[in-house]
């Protein structure tokens, strides 16, 4: 039964807003459930995000490859996080990102058309996610100013104590991309770190 498998959406929609019966039940027929293995595509460079996608499980990143097959990596979700190119999915235009699955992955998944009569039959929902976009908005401006302000190292400090969940996740190169940096540099980093130590 779906509402088994997409209890933590639940969860996590309750912190924000309540739902009656009805509102779940109209909820649950709009919501999709969807497995991916890891190394599969949510959403690929160039086609339109259709889907808003909470992760129920799993791991995946977002990034974009430039004209020179250089990954850059933009952001990592894990349980209880949203993973979509927000821009692809509000204007409905071509995607600038990639979103692939690190691990076996369980996304609850809202379609462009759905998310809009959920709006229309419960309008708690849409101030439920105006503020999840809200709050991605406010970390997406951090995180330009953190890249701009903080050292390399102080970027690492940050990351490292933010998101240790991630960190234990993902490959070191992963972590060096998303931090704007070579997987050289980053061993530096965390050497001398132990050694500071």
């Amino acid at each position: 039964m779906i509402e088994n498998k997409i209890q933590p959406l639940l969860n996590y929609i309750s912190q924000y807003v309540e739902l009656t019966d009805t509102e779940k039940q109209l909820l649950l027929s709009k919501v999709l459930y969807r497995k991916y293995l890891k190394g599969q595509y949510v959403l690929q460079q160039g086609d339109i995000c259709k889907y808003e996608c909470f992760v129920l499980k799993g791991c995946t990143k977002m990034f974009h490859v430039d004209e020179t097959g250089q990954e850059h990596i933009l952001l990592f979700s894990i349980e209880d996080w949203w993973t979509a190119d927000m821009g692809s999915f509000i204007t409905q235009a071509p995607s600038d990102f990639n979103v692939m699955c690190l691990e076996t992955t369980e996304l609850a998944i809202f379609h462009h058309d759905s998310i809009e009569t959920l709006y229309k039959e419960i309008p708690k929902l849409e101030r439920f996610f105006r503020q999840v976009i809200e709050k991605a908005f406010a970390a997406s401006q951090k995180r330009i100013v953190r890249n701009f302000s903080l050292s390399a190292k102080d970027r690492y400090i940050y990351f490292k104590t933010q998101y240790p969940l991630i960190e234990q996740r993902i490959p070191q190169y992963m972590v060096a991309s998303y931090l704007g940096i070579t997987k050289e540099f980053l061993s530096k980093i965390k050497k001398q770190l132990l050694l500071d130590n």
